[in-house]
């Protein structure tokens, strides 16, 4: 296992600070105390978000996040109620992302990703459980089923930047452009509504909406992200033996739904099942019913 870059903030006292304030403003719209844990993997530390952690009799479910994102973007709007029933929960925050994490990363065309998820499952003595990525967080969730597929009971990839390479129409190359060439709340916001929300029937109440855009900028502004980006992992999917359950938005520009649904059929040999959610963007982990489905999903298994 080999660290390939290193990301970092340019101000690391100043912008941790920054950070963890935001922490404490949607804990406490929230009303939520999320527990931390630090894991010591190859790729040095990685913080942990959790809720239930203690409560081992419950179903786990560990979270990989998209990229430019933090994993406790799954829970604006108290996403995570939407689940239905109590799960031990955990988020990880990949290293490499504006996060609590270390920055260092690995080559991501090898299977390090999946080395270093392991690495975390058993700093958080997780034996075994549900795992589930958006985008990013999705190939992170491919790698493990390929290195470690006993820690998995099924995967949910959401919107996977995994099955295909990122789009290159121009609608999609410029809105995702556009907040970092000029990194501004007004061209965040228009990025978010064209390519990650799909408003009226996928979008966030205003609180969380506005934290996701100070969330965005700063990420943008404060972060040096040397972190390589998806890929379309083809082939490799063959090796993939795990439950998997694909979730896609139909209006998501960054990796549209027909084709991830073709490529998974054509790859994933024990694909359970794939859900099209209407008038949904980029962020479905943002979307009530697709963690709906998911709760639902590992209900059943318990019976």
């Amino acid at each position: 296992m080999k660290i390939k870059y290193k990301s970092y903030f340019k101000d690391p006292d100043k912008d941790i600070a920054y950070f963890e304030d935001w922490v404490k403003k949607l804990e406490k719209e929230n009303k939520r105390n999320y527990q931390r844990h630090k894991v010591k993997t190859f790729l040095g530390n990685t913080h942990v978000w959790s809720l239930n952690a203690d409560k081992k009799d419950l179903e786990t479910l560990v979270i990989f996040p998209g990229a430019r994102t933090t994993a406790l973007i799954w829970d604006f709007d108290k996403g995570l109620d939407n689940l239905k029933t109590k799960h031990r929960i955990f988020m990880v925050e990949t290293n490499g992302l504006p996060n609590l994490s270390d920055g260092a990363t690995p080559d991501i065309k090898t299977l390090d990703y999946g080395f270093w998820a392991n690495e975390v499952l058993t700093g958080l003595e997780i034996e075994k459980a549900f795992v589930a990525g958006a985008s990013f967080g999705g190939l992170i969730c491919m790698k493990l089923a390929i290195t470690n597929p006993e820690k998995i009971k099924a995967a949910f990839l959401l919107n996977p930047g995994c099955l295909q390479p990122f789009s290159l129409t121009f609608s999609n190359l410029y809105y995702n452009l556009l907040p970092i060439l000029s990194t501004n709340a007004k061209n965040v916001l228009k990025f978010l509504d064209k390519a990650v929300f799909s408003k009226p029937n996928h979008q966030l109440s205003p609180f969380y909406e506005q934290m996701l855009v100070d969330y965005e900028v700063f990420a943008i502004s404060r972060y040096k992200d040397n972190t390589q980006k998806p890929y379309y992992m083809d082939n490799e999917l063959a090796k993939v033996k795990t439950e998997t359950y694909l979730l896609l938005g139909d209006k998501d520009l960054l990796f549209p739904f027909e084709k991830s649904r073709e490529n998974a059929q054509k790859h994933l040999s024990n694909l359970k099942e794939i859900k099209i959610f209407q008038q949904v963007g980029h962020g479905i982990e943002t979307f009530e019913k697709a963690m709906n489905y998911i709760g639902v999903i590992i209900a059943s298994s318990q019976k």
